[in-house]
C-alpha cells in the first residue's frame, strides 16, 4: 500500500509563473514518512499561484489526487461562523460584550456572564461536548458515525460537566454550537443558510459547502482513513456532530479566496477586524482571536486556521503581505507532525520576495 503511495506523486502549476518556493518534497517526505496518503496545497502570493497534490485519491485502487479536490475543513467552519457573528455585530443586532442570556436566556449556564466575546474567542469556560466518549468526529465511532444529531443535543453533553475552575484557555467546540444557535435566533434562518447568503454567494465559493446531515462529499475528493490499527475508509460521515464548529467542506482555492477577503476586510468592518484579530494568550502555540488564529514565525504573524475531522486536516494562513498557504491532509498511519506542517509554513512565508 505504501508503495503505491510513493509512486504515485502529482503536482501542477495552475497559473503563470513557478512557486517562489517548491513544497512538494516537503509533503512526498510526508507522505513517504506515513503522516499522509494524500496532500493539497495551494501558494498564492507576489502575483503567482500554484496548486498541487501528491500521494493517492484511494489507497486500494489508486488513482492521483486532484489539487482541485474537496476535503473536510473541520473547525476552519468557525472562522466562517464568526465573520457571520461579526457582521450582525456591524448591523448593531448585537454587541460583543453582550451576556449570550441577553439574546438566549436561559440556554447557558451561567449566560448572564459569558458574553458573545467569550464564546468566539474560547474564553467562555464551558465544557467541550467533544470531550465525551463518543461525540468526537476526529476518532472512529464505527455505525454511530452516520447518526443524526441536533445543536440542543450535544449542548445537553456538554452542560453536564464543568471544566475545572483552572483560570486557564480551553478550547471548546461547545462555544459555536451556541453561536450557531445565536445566528438563528437573531436572523430567523438556519445558520448554514446565512453562511451561504452572506459569504459563499457574494465571494462566489462555488466550491465550499455547509453539508448538514449528508454523508458524502462532492468529486472530486481524495479519500479520509483512520488507522486502527490498519486504514480504515472513513471518508463518508454524518457531520452533524460538528455542526457550526467544523461540518464545512471546501477547497483549497477557495478557502484561500475567503480568507484572503476577510483579512482584506471585505467581508466586516475595520472595527469588527481589528477586533477578530485581538488574540488571547492560549498556551497552545497560537493566540486565539475571535474564531482566528496567530501563528508567530521567524519572519512574522500568519493569520487563519486550522481543522481536523476523522479523514482530514486543513490549515489556511495568510500574512499580511498577502502571501498564502492552504493546506489539506490526509492523515495516513499517523498525523503529521507540527514541526513538518510549521516547517512548511516557515519555507513559503519567510521566503524572500520573488
Amino acid at each position: 500500500m505504501m508503495q503505491t503511495m510513493t509512486n504515485v506523486l502529482v503536482a501542477a502549476v495552475v497559473a503563470a509563473g513557478a512557486p517562489a518556493v517548491d513544497v512538494r518534497p516537503d509533503l512526498e517526505k510526508i507522505v513517504t514518512g506515513g503522516g499522509a496518503t494524500a496532500a493539497l496545497a495551494r501558494i498564492s502570493g507576489g502575483g503567482r499561484t500554484w496548486s498541487g497534490a501528491v500521494g493517492v485519491r484511494d489507497v486500494e485502487r489508486g488513482g492521483r489526487p486532484s489539487p482541485n479536490g474537496h476535503f473536510r475543513i473541520g473547525s476552519v467552519t468557525k472562522t466562517f461562523v464568526a465573520t457571520v457573528v461579526l457582521q450582525l455585530v456591524d448591523e448593531g443586532e448585537l454587541r460583543l460584550d453582550d451576556p449570550i442570556d441577553r439574546h438566549l436566556p436561559g440556554l447557558v449556564p451561567g449566560g448572564e456572564r459569558i458574553t458573545v466575546r467569550a464564546l468566539l474567542n474560547h474564553t467562555s469556560h464551558l465544557y467541550d461536548y467533544m470531550s465525551e466518549p463518543g461525540y468526537s468526529t476526529n476518532r472512529w465511532r464505527g455505525d454511530a458515525r452516520f447518526r443524526s444529531y441536533r445543536p440542543r443535543e450535544l449542548l445537553k453533553v456538554a452542560f453536564a460537566e464543568k471544566l475545572p475552575d483552572d483560570g486557564k484557555w480551553h478550547y471548546s467546540n461547545t462555544n459555536y454550537v451556541v453561536l450557531g444557535l445565536l445566528v438563528e435566533k437573531l436572523t430567523g434562518k438556519p445558520y448554514g443558510e446565512e453562511v451561504r447568503r452572506r459569504i459563499l454567494r457574494p465571494l462566489g465559493l462555488r466550491h465550499t459547502v455547509v453539508p448538514g446531515d449528508r454523508a458524502g462529499l462532492p468529486s472530486p475528493h481524495a479519500k479520509g482513513y483512520e488507522p486502527l490499527p490498519g486504514l480504515v475508509d472513513a471518508t463518508r460521515m454524518n457531520p452533524s456532530l460538528d455542526w457550526a464548529a467544523g461540518e464545512m467542506i471546501s477547497t483549497t482555492a477557495d478557502l484561500e479566496r475567503f480568507m484572503s477577503a476577510l483579512l482584506g476586510g471585505k467581508l466586516i468592518s475595520e472595527a469588527s477586524l481589528r477586533a477578530m484579530r485581538t488574540t488571547v494568550e492560549t498556551g497552545a502555540g497560537f493566540g486565539y482571536g475571535l474564531g482566528l488564529q496567530a501563528y508567530a514565525l521567524p519572519c512574522g504573524t500568519v493569520w487563519g486556521h486550522s481543522g481536523e475531522l476523522i479523514g482530514y486536516l486543513t490549515f489556511a494562513f495568510r500574512s499580511d503581505s498577502g502571501r498564502s498557504l492552504t493546506l489539506s491532509i490526509n492523515p495516513s498511519t499517523r498525523n503529521p507532525s507540527t514541526a513538518e506542517v510549521m516547517g512548511i509554513a516557515v519555507k513559503v512565508f519567510c521566503a524572500p520576495a520573488g
